[in-house]
């Protein structure tokens, strides 16, 4: 389906990012991987597929930086599909909601919220320039749709961090205003919004969470890659505007 077809991912050094980049490469996808460090993007790559690979360009790109960002696409002549798959936050970010302060959740917001507007917005340019069909995927999650259930997190270190949940739901919205803007059938901007994702959470928190589920539980970063592939696609060509939730059941 996507053979051929030229794809940026941003963020592509990421647990979930990573999967993405190396499932279009399989694919037959031209893959053009960014991320803040070429090293570590190179090193998580590595664990899942050839990064000699001649469908696969590795670049330096820091998605917060404006000016970084619109340099990278005024190089780009068509790119077919976008994945943005970045999660820029500060070191305060996590902290219980009643601890947070104004200064880190605004800038977690900025971090996070800001540059999905800027890769948006970007896109939306490289759209306007090329004029041929370009997909946009954007990275939700299930507490951009739904309340935490923060009982999960009894007995754990863990929380669900309130800018989390802000940027997240606000992304959604983000996604049918960028698309009712451009407002051509050829240009769409959906996302996915995974449920939990492995990564080495405590045995309490993945119980826990499994009982929640219709008995899969926690998912793996391979779960969401069909329903990406799917939104790149010729498929879901007028498809826009949309979540796709993936959680076995969490949000029923």
């Amino acid at each position: 389906m996507l053979k051929g077809k030229t794809i940026l991912i941003t963020g592509a050094g990421g647990l979930l990012g990573s999967q993405i980049t190396s499932s279009l490469v399989t694919k037959g996808a031209n893959v053009i991987a960014t991320d803040i460090s070429v090293s570590a993007m190179s090193d998580k790559l590595e664990m899942l597929m050839d990064i000699k690979s001649e469908l696969l360009t590795l670049i330096e790109l820091d998605s917060t930086d404006e000016q970084a960002m619109k340099a990278f696409f005024s190089t780009q002549t068509e790119l077919h599909g976008a994945v943005n798959c970045t999660y820029p936050r500060n070191k305060q970010y996590g902290n219980s909601f009643l601890e947070v302060s104004l200064d880190s959740f605004n800038e977690n917001v900025s971090l996070h919220l800001g540059s999905s507007f800027l890769f948006m917005q970007q896109c939306a340019t490289q759209f306007l320039k090329q004029q041929a069909p370009m997909s946009v995927v954007n990275i939700s999650s299930i507490y951009g749709v739904v309340a935490p259930k923060f009982s999960l997190y009894d007995g754990t270190p863990m929380t669900m961090p309130v800018e989390y949940a802000a940027i997240k739901s606000a992304l959604l919205h983000l996604n049918k205003y960028v698309t009712a803007f451009v407002k051509d059938s050829r240009f769409r901007v959906n996302s996915i919004s995974p449920g939990g994702i492995l990564d080495n959470q405590p045995e309490e928190f993945l119980a826990a969470y499994k009982n929640e589920t219709h008995g899969h539980g926690m998912l793996s970063p391979d779960d969401m890659t069909g329903s990406v592939i799917f939104l790149l696609s010729e498929q879901a060509k007028y498809i826009t505007g949309q979540n796709i939730i993936i959680d076995d059941g969490f949000t029923v």
